[in-house]
């Protein structure tokens, strides 16, 4: 009878306990100060690939095999993980239902968004207890929050085919009255943003306002807007008002950038990355999908002189990311492990926000064994496997992206640029970056100063060949302690300058010590 007793007892305090465990978990967040403050160090995953289980490794996930797609559940465990590379943002790819006709792959596109509020129905493990997907998502952020990971969501531009015809009032149309196919967006259609009285489409701002609600309701503490251009500053005004009301913290991250091109010119206007940015948005993408293709120190400079004279116009009250490696560009692995070196440096040590894809720590070419090719089982009525080539993957139930082992995490690059970040977080996260004299067109090189430390950056722009270069560096004594970070061949330390040689596309990081005078005189 006793054990009976204290088993029910057991029982009703554990039925108690828990909800008051939950309930005193206190999440405060503080994304969009981390962000301004270029402390955000964002990871992007996709949720139906990053706790994927591919046993037979051919790439793609066999359910029928007994291998598992990627779930909010299966991804809790890899949370840790990150946390480990110092991630302290997760940016999760659009996990709302996709469209089925018309489609591209055999799960659709991510941003074939079909409902604002209702979350991808694959996603739901049903291994787990949690009742439903959105508890399993709100579930997975809570898990994030308890190891000081904020979690932000992407919000799709453009409606799937499917939605085209279930809400014809929340699409544009042409002069045939068919909805408008964006640019070469097969899959997706383009949303109206004004009504016939050139007022806010209604129904559409009330759409966004339920995906608003939802992903707050998930506990997520921010939102990055796809091709956030084509909506009008005053749409997103009431969208972000709308979102800070609940959260003030709540961060909005555009994906625009000061010189890209409207993709859906002849339908809908462009709204400016200033005016997204006086909107609300607090920040924005600097555009170095092209670094391969910049030549001399003189255009290097002149694109981070551009985004800091932008901050400078808020008063440095907002910030931006690059977009040197998103699934929108090819990977910088394929291109040779040299520019993903740079890339990888660059990303950790420019004053930004670093901006990681999963798969880029082990870099990860995303080449795929299935690539367009026939499938032999799709959920869409797409009968093939989709792909880019050497572009992560947002089609398909496809593998997780290789990730770090245990056997090599230590000597990553990627840990190593990592540390560096936070070993000198102060002045390298600081919106000023000092560019420094090199004889050399091809080598630039940039200087973070904070009071008696500083780090340099070098590199070769040429990929080609290998440069030497002369590099002055002002108040850097002879007798300064010089630690390198990441390099190949020692520079060769004057007073006042380095001589170096770098191979093509090499990257040297280097932290100096200024010495105390009255020390240089023992």
């Amino acid at each position: 009878m006793n054990k009976i007793k204290f088993l029910i007892s057991f029982l009703l305090l554990t039925t108690i306990l828990n909800p008051v465990c939950a309930a005193n978990f206190n999440w405060n967040n503080n994304l969009r100060t981390l962000f301004i403050d270029n402390s955000a160090n964002i990871y992007t995953l996709n949720v139906r690939t990053f706790g994927a289980k591919d046993y037979n490794n051919n790439d793609i996930i066999e359910t029928n095999l007994g291998e598992a797609k990627g779930t909010f559940i299966n991804a809790i465990p890899r949370l840790k993980e990150l946390k480990e590379l110092g991630i302290n943002v997760v940016y999760l790819l659009p996990v709302t239902k996709t469209g089925k006709l018309k489609a591209l792959g055999t799960a659709g596109s991510l941003y074939a968004i079909d409902s604002f509020d209702k979350i991808d129905p694959n996603l739901l493990d049903e291994t787990d207890f949690t009742p439903n997907v959105k508890e399993q998502a709100k579930k997975f952020v809570n898990e994030a929050h308890k190891l000081g990971i904020h979690v932000m969501v992407d919000l799709p531009s453009c409606g799937s085919y499917d939605m085209s015809l279930e809400k014809p009032n929340l699409f544009l149309k042409d002069k045939n009255n068919s909805a408008v196919i964006p640019s070469d967006w097969t899959d997706v259609r383009l949303f109206r943003t004004y009504d016939d009285n050139n007022n806010l489409n209604k129904a559409l701002i009330d759409e966004y306002k339920s995906f608003i609600d939802l992903v707050q309701y998930i506990g997520a503490d921010g939102i990055r807007a796809d091709v956030a251009a084509i909506k009008p500053k005053e749409f997103w005004t009431e969208i972000i008002n709308y979102a800070r009301n609940n959260d003030p913290q709540f961060l909005f991250l555009a994906e625009a950038s000061p010189k890209w091109t409207n993709p859906t010119k002849g339908y809908l206007a462009y709204t400016s990355t200033e005016d997204l940015l006086e909107a609300g948005f607090d920040g924005y993408y600097s555009d170095w999908s092209n670094l391969k293709d910049i030549k001399t120190k003189n255009e290097f400079y002149a694109k981070i002189q551009e985004d800091l004279k932008l901050l400078e116009k808020f008063e440095n009250k907002k910030s931006y990311i690059a977009n040197f490696a998103t699934h929108d560009q090819v990977s910088p692995a394929s291109l040779g492990y040299p520019y993903w070196q740079m890339v990888n440096w660059l990303n950790m040590t420019l004053p930004l926000n670093p901006y990681t894809l999963d798969g880029f720590p082990a870099a990860d070419t995303y080449s795929y064994k299935f690539q367009n090719k026939k499938a032999e089982k799709s959920y869409t009525d797409d009968d093939t496997y989709f792909v880019h080539k050497n572009k992560f993957d947002i089609f398909n139930f496809s593998r997780a992206p290789h990730s770090l082992t245990k056997e090599n995490i230590e000597e990553s690059e990627y840990l190593s640029a990592t540390r560096l970040r936070y070993m000198m977080a102060p002045f390298i996260a600081s919106k000023n970056c000092e560019f420094l004299k090199t004889d050399n067109n091809s080598v630039f090189a940039f200087k973070k100063e904070l009071g008696q430390e500083f780090i340099i950056v070098i590199g070769n722009l040429d990929y080609i060949n290998s440069q030497a270069a002369k590099i002055k560096v002002p108040k850097m004594k002879k007798d300064d302690f010089v630690m390198p970070f990441k390099m190949q061949a020692a520079p060769i330390a004057k007073n006042g300058s380095f001589e170096i040689s770098l191979k093509p596309f090499e990257i040297q990081v280097l932290a100096v010590k200024k010495m105390p005078k009255e020390k240089r005189k023992n």
